[in-house]
């Protein structure tokens, strides 16, 4: 993929930012992300390309969503996969907190793998960490080889989890083994960046969550050089026995066995983001421990986007003004609607 493609992305995110911070703290997560959505697949039809969306997010909670199998762009490029998550952390955009961003990978047309928007778990580590994590061992265990590893005592080794009831139990169990935890309320994208950047503060990232953010969190993991397990969940697994869940654990493992994704199997990185033809971008849009949120006064706006090549593995951070004229403010107030 080249370099003026990947460019054409970061204008996704930060469309898709810009739409979303018009419901900034408005207690509406659903809004924020139709007017995320809507940024998105207009921006990404003037593309010239053929692109598909491979695993996209709305499914599994019911949100406005870029549906897989969705075709966008002119349709006179190269095939591109895309996945993708409008708004990682609607909720906190609705309620005005942290670390919402809006994330996309792309890359060729077997880049990625191919699931239903379903729960997935996910353990994340650094490049120097390579090859050191096994989703089939205990929580424990793979903390002690991280600590080992890195030359640390366990007491100094940082976990971020998400803040979910049904971590409840692991977070426990990390803490008595005497390590420090970082418990999010979402936003497991950029939690999972910050363990593979050269300055990034957290040694590893452990959660259950959704499908569409684990493949995105691969791109970046695979173009950082990091590395990554996950396991496809179906949802009674995760949310309990009841016949809806079970209902939907049927279908979502009906879809994976037509698309060829495994079921409870470990995932390594090369089972997510298969090759290095890949470009991962992501807008802040409030401020976080990985990208500075939106500001605006008056009609400039200013964002900050990361874009990471996987083939050069190229990490640039960009700082854009947007002067937002009537035209614009026309269009994005449409997008919000």
């Amino acid at each position: 993929m080249n370099r003026a493609l990947a460019i054409e992305f970061s204008r996704i995110t930060e469309a898709a930012a810009l739409a979303g911070f018009t419901w900034l703290g408005r207690g509406d997560k659903n809004a924020a992300d139709d007017a995320a959505v809507k940024a998105m697949r207009f921006m990404l039809n003037q593309i010239d390309m053929d692109g598909e969306i491979v695993i996209g997010e709305g499914e599994i909670d019911h949100a406005p969503m870029l549906y897989i199998g969705e075709k966008l762009g002119t349709g006179k490029g190269e095939p591109i996969a895309i996945a993708v998550d409008p708004i990682d952390g609607t909720r906190m955009t609705a309620m005005g907190q942290a670390n919402a961003i809006s994330v996309l990978a792309a890359g060729g047309k077997d880049t990625f793998l191919r699931a239903p928007d379903m729960y997935m778990e996910k353990l994340v580590v650094g490049p120097e960490l390579k090859g050191m994590i096994d989703l089939n061992l205990e929580i424990e265990q793979n903390c002690r080889r991280v600590a080992s590893r890195l030359g640390k005592s366990i007491s100094q080794l940082t976990v971020m989890v998400l803040a979910k009831p049904r971590h409840d139990e692991v977070i426990k169990r990390i803490q008595q083994l005497g390590a420090r935890v970082i418990c999010i309320p979402d936003g497991d994208v950029a939690g999972s960046v910050l363990c593979c950047l050269p300055d990034g503060e957290v040694d590893m990232l452990y959660g259950i969550g959704g499908a569409p953010e684990g493949v995105v969190t691969a791109a970046a993991v695979r173009a950082l050089g990091g590395d990554m397990q996950a396991r496809l969940l179906p949802r009674n697994l995760v949310k309990g026995d009841t016949p809806e869940n079970i209902a939907i654990a049927e279908q979502e493992i009906q879809r994976c066995q037509q698309s060829g994704a495994a079921v409870n199997e470990v995932l390594k990185l090369e089972d997510l983001a298969k090759d290095d033809n890949l470009v991962f971008v992501a807008t802040g849009i409030t401020n976080g421990d990985l990208l500075k949120g939106i500001h605006r006064k008056g009609n400039l706006a200013t964002t900050e986007t990361l874009l990471i090549r996987g083939k050069s593995r190229t990490i640039r951070r960009i700082q854009s003004m947007h002067y937002l004229d009537r035209k614009d403010e026309e269009i994005y107030q449409l997008l919000s609607e």
